[in-house]
Order: C-alpha cells, then structure tokens, then sequence
C-alpha cells in the first residue's frame, strides 16, 4: 500500500500525549520518519516503540520548547539524523483559563511564552531549512479560541490568536517559497488539558463544558493533520477549524 508520506521527516512537539502523540502516530503511519518532541521522557520512548514496533521511524528527543537553545538542538538533531525536515507540527501548548480578574498574571505569561513564542521560536529556527530545501510544511495547532472570544478564558484568547495572527503571516511571507502553512482549530477535545488549570472554578467550569457534550479525541484532530500534510504541493490546505458535533460556542 502506498504510503503519502513516504521519505518524509516530521517534527511534531507536545508529543508525549494528546493531539501531539495520536499526530506522530498518523504521520508515521503514512510513512513520514518522526521526530517527538517534549518533556516527559518515558511518555516519548514509549510512543517511540510503539511507533518502531508498527514499523515506522521515530526519534525520541527530550526538551523544554521555551528554552531557545533546546530548540536548535532538537532541529539539529532531526536534521543530522535524516538530512531533511519537511514537516514541523507545532502542537506543544496549555490551556490555564480562567477570568481576567481571577487568574494569576504567571499563568498569562507561561501560556503565552508556550503557546505563542515559543511556537514562533521553532518556526524561525526550522525556516532556513525549508527555504533552502524550496519545500516544507508547517502546521501550527491553534484553537477555536484563536477566532471565537469567550468570557473566562481572555488568557487562552490571547495566545491562540496571536497563533493565527502569526502563521497568516507567515503563509503570505513563504507561499512563494514552496512552503505551506496550515492552521488547525479545535474545538474541546478529550485530551488531558483541563487538569493543568490552577484556578478552581475555572476548572470546575471547563470540566463541565466538556461533560455536557461529547467532544473531539485526539486521533480526530490527528486526522485534519494528516489530511492538511498529504495534499499534492500545489495545494495548501490553509485552516481547518473542527468542533464536536455538539458543540455551539
């Protein structure tokens, strides 16, 4: 069976769970060697295995995406080990919502350095590569909350506009270049997400928006990935904004 991403490198972040680790499992699937990136190493050498043992490529690497020189070495490392990088999913990121008033202004600024610079960092450090090969893809994860402001979460806005903000940008900068970009906006998915907020009631409240309809899996958000990455080169699948069935905000 032919596989479309035959002799592909692809780096996908936030790969030890969620969106990120069902994303590197679907590349890898269509044939892509991928390259998994995040913290918590014995979540990546398992996703490692699993993906060698389906008889794909993976490489582990360790590393915290807000620290810049991290970042040039997991770049680095992808290109010394495979001599190209043709794909870089930008997933890593948190969701510390919560009401303007209430939240902890640290938490704005982790989630803006995770969400937003730091995917803006691995995008200027991977760019050269792309631009010398006259091909790439980028695929930057954003959110429903990257278009669609809501009460309550003006943190979590923030960040994932500035994503769109961003990679529009950029598609209109290298479009010319060969090289795509593409936004991915989910709606809630059932993802481990809501456990890393630090105010109660925001918590309490996002737990139970999601318990009130049946959100997205991971695999699903993994899917318009994969479908945005596999498209013949002249397409370029800009944005895809995916919601659960039952979800109206």
């Amino acid at each position: 069976m032919s596989r479309k991403l035959q002799e592909k490198v692809a780096i996908v972040t936030g790969a030890s769970a969620g969106i990120g680790e069902a994303t590197a499992i679907a590349l890898a699937a269509e044939g892509a060697k991928v390259a998994i990136v995040a913290r918590r190493s014995d979540r990546l050498d398992a996703l490692a295995q699993r993906i060698t043992e389906s008889g794909g490529e993976a490489l582990a690497i360790v590393a915290d995406i807000t620290d810049d020189a991290q970042i040039q070495t997991f770049i680095n490392k992808t290109k010394n080990t495979w001599g190209q990088i043709d794909i870089v999913v930008n997933n890593a990121g948190i969701a510390l919502v919560g009401e303007i008033a209430k939240s902890d202004p640290a938490d704005w600024r982790r989630m803006i350095d995770l969400n937003l610079v730091a995917l803006m960092n691995v995008t200027h450090a991977v760019l050269p590569i792309l631009q010398a090969q006259g091909s790439g893809h980028i695929v930057n994860v954003s959110s429903v909350a990257g278009r669609t402001v809501r009460a309550g979460i003006g943190g979590y806005n923030a960040s994932k506009w500035g994503v769109n903000a961003f990679s529009e940008a950029l598609r209109q900068e290298v479009s010319r270049q060969n090289v795509r970009v593409t936004v991915i906006e989910p709606g809630m998915v059932n993802t481990e997400i809501d456990s890393h907020i630090t105010e109660l009631g925001a918590r309490q409240r996002s737990e139970d928006l999601r318990k009130s309809i049946t959100p997205l899996e991971s695999e699903d958000v993994a899917a318009a990935i994969a479908y945005a990455v596999t498209q013949p080169s002249r397409v370029n699948v800009n944005e895809i904004l995916i919601r659960p069935t039952t979800q109206t905000w």
